[in-house]
């Protein structure tokens, strides 16, 4: 139902410093109808080419200055992710994507207090760098 929300345009912003790592950044608009805290974000997925990114490799980002973990966010309810703003999924890949094109699929899931299971949507996008 909010798969084109998942991947906004099937853009990427690539060879971005965060914290002092490589990697590239997908917008995401959340897949819900509300905002929701980072707490309730259950789990963002990306895989590049057929291969998976491990988690501790994925950060997001709600207002593109603040950057959590995948883990951190598990317990992160001062910071909100409102619907309609464009959060950053920032993917560590030392030196960027290579040259060429890529296969690159973003997965999103939340949680929230009256769905007993995470639900959310994916989208795949082929990116020329």
């Amino acid at each position: 139902m909010f798969d084109n929300y998942v991947w906004c345009d099937g853009k990427i912003a690539n060879n971005i410093v965060v914290n002092g790592k490589t990697g590239f950044i997908l917008k995401t608009l959340i897949t819900y109808y509300r905002g929701i805290p980072l707490s309730m974000i259950d789990d963002f997925q990306v895989i590049v080419d057929g291969q998976p990114i491990n988690r501790e490799k994925i950060h997001f980002s709600p207002n593109g200055e603040d950057w959590f973990t995948l883990d951190e966010m598990t317990t992160v309810a001062t910071y909100k992710w409102e619907y309609g703003v464009e959060g950053q999924v920032f993917v560590e890949f030392e030196g960027g994507l290579p040259s060429g094109t890529h296969e690159i699929t973003l997965k999103q899931s939340v949680r929230t207090a009256y769905i007993p299971v995470p639900f959310g949507g994916e989208r795949t996008a082929k990116v020329k760098i």
